[in-house]
């Protein structure tokens, strides 16, 4: 594409107006910040499925990379043009500012950020004096002009144009009236806005929010925010810009980004809509937070946080029982908000913490009718506790809580088969490697199995035979699969002898499923919560024992 075209392409996008109200911005950087953490490594075609995510959530702009700086950014912004058609949001071009001595006009980097087509172009300038003599080898004046010259000419080119003040907190501290200079020459050329950035992450709420401020008086600027986690107050200090005065926030979803991370974008979205009654997404984009938030890690292949604010798994999980009583009262009593609101759910988790309401209302969440059997209710409590001292834990493995509740409540577990006898051999051969065998003997109603299989270690082995067996009588057991295992040996004071916990997850390709199993070795263990796991998964399936 030529610079005409890419022209055209981008007034037309500007033509189209803003999806959202332009008087607040939520802008993202996933794609360029975010994509700097440690581990993470897009390619196009990842990039290409967060912007659709993104822009679904409804932020209104989306920074796709460094066109001219890198062959994949570049292929970002062609492919974008035409794969993507945004309905919320706008693409945006980062680079920077001319280079000292010359002309915007003549500059190939500006040239490569008009020729990407994106709409929106946000350059990154410096505002701490130290960095410009040092780093960009060149004057205080001529950085101004830099400045000056490359925002202008964009504006020229029918570009809306951002300005990011790199290390301008710190610049701030050293020489608060150069840093201002620079807020003023990016405002003053056209820039729309000009961002304020906590590069090092250093900065604390109260100090972002007097410098803000006072930034926001002297210069009359609009003014934008973005803030690194190495405080561990992103998110603090991007609301406390807010409260100073500044109309555009730049995050990351999930935090990601250059050391520990940038303001998580979910957590400031939900604090503007929910605790600052700000309308800054389209209307019901706030309850597929939780989806977007765990779809986009997905993509860069983390597992998602399970801690993290409003959308992580533990957001809204109760343990202890004093939390679990005051909830089945009214939830609201230990719920900042209502979970539905970000698309998240609350959570009962059943431990030896556990108490009458704690069960009453796991219960319910899992589709078990405990009625107003108190007996029923306390056997479960205490045979939780007796567990749980014997090295098992619910609150990761519902569904070995619901095998052992229904076996209270129905009166006996479900026959799906019987075990007899099971046995795994590990054998050592000659030549160094393995040869991992198992045979399980057990009854499907009158009818006793014997089957012998190979496997990648004793477990798998365990768990082949136990499939083949079962597949002739419960056909649905075929979409079972072992997806995680998690093995711990608890602290105890018998050395090898001590007490080993397994966590088993199965998928049926629809959902997955965690049964727990405790024991004196691992395969003991590993057997049980194997047990579970085919039980649960054909409990699951619906399907009815055969007597």
């Amino acid at each position: 594409m030529t610079t005409n075209e890419a022209n055209e392409a981008a007034e037309e996008s500007l033509r189209d107006g803003l999806r959202v109200d332009d008087s607040f911005h939520v802008f993202d950087t996933t794609l360029r910040d975010g994509a700097q953490r440690e581990g993470i490594n897009l390619t196009v075609a990842d990039k290409l499925t967060i912007a659709r995510h993104l822009d679904e959530f409804g932020v209104g702009f989306i920074e796709g990379g460094w066109p001219g700086a890198n062959p994949r950014d570049t292929e970002f912004f062609a492919r974008a043009r035409q794969e993507i058609s945004f309905r919320n949001a706008q693409l945006v071009a980062f680079g920077a500012t001319r280079r000292a001595g010359g002309r915007a006009a003549e500059d190939p980097q500006v040239r490569a950020l008009l020729e990407s087509g994106a709409p929106v172009i946000t350059l990154v300038a410096k505002s701490h004096d130290r960095h410009v003599e040092l780093a960009l080898r060149t004057t205080l004046d001529e950085n101004l002009e830099m400045v000056r010259d490359t925002v202008a000419y964009l504006r020229e080119q029918g570009r809306r144009v951002f300005v990011d003040c790199e290390h301008f907190f710190d610049g701030y501290r050293a020489n608060p009236e150069y840093a201002k200079a620079v807020v003023r020459a990016a405002s003053e050329s056209g820039a729309d806005v000009v961002i304020l950035c906590d590069t090092n992450g250093g900065m604390l709420p109260a100090q972002i929010q007097a410098v803000v401020a006072t930034v926001l008086a002297d210069t009359g600027a609009r003014l934008g925010i973005h803030a690194q986690d190495d405080t561990g107050c992103a998110v603090a200090n991007t609301l406390a810009a807010v409260d100073a005065g500044a109309t555009h926030v730049q995050c990351t979803a999930n935090g990601y980004g250059e050391r520990v991370g940038n303001a998580n974008l979910f957590p400031v979205v939900a604090a503007l809509e929910l605790k600052y009654g700000k309308r800054v997404l389209p209307q019901g984009a706030l309850a597929e937070m939780t989806r977007i938030s765990h779809a986009i890690a997905e993509v860069v292949n983390l597992a998602p946080s399970t801690h993290q604010p409003y959308v992580g798994v533990s957001a809204f999980a109760h343990k202890a029982g004093l939390h679990a009583s005051a909830i089945k009262v009214d939830p609201d009593l230990y719920q900042h908000i209502d979970p539905g609101l970000v698309g998240n759910r609350i959570r009962m988790l059943v431990s030896d913490m556990a108490g009458r309401a704690s069960i009453e209302l796991k219960g319910k969440e899992l589709g078990v009718d405990l009625g107003d059997d108190r007996e029923v209710v306390a056997r479960v409590v205490e045979r939780v506790k007796a567990r749980e001292l014997q090295g098992y834990t619910y609150e990761a493995a519902d569904a070995s809580f619901e095998l052992l509740l229904r076996d209270e409540v129905e009166g006996g577990p479900r026959d799906y088969f019987r075990i007899e006898s099971y046995r795994a051999i590990i054998e050592t051969l000659k030549d160094g490697t393995h040869a991992n065998g198992a045979t399980v003997k057990f009854w499907v109603g009158e009818e006793r199995i014997i089957v012998g299989a190979e496997g990648n270690g004793p477990v798998n082995a365990l768990d082949s035979a136990l499939l083949e067996g079962l597949e002739r009588f419960y056909p649905q057991v075929a979409k079972f699969e072992l997806v995680d295992y998690k093995v711990r040996t608890l602290e105890g004071k018998h050395g090898t002898a001590s007490t080993t916990r397994v966590l088993i997850t199965t998928t049926d390709g629809t959902g997955e499923w965690t049964t727990v199993g405790a024991g004196p070795n691992v395969i003991e263990a590993s057997w049980e919560a194997l047990q579970d796991a085919y039980t649960y998964g054909l409990l699951r399936a619906g399907a009815q024992p055969l007597r």
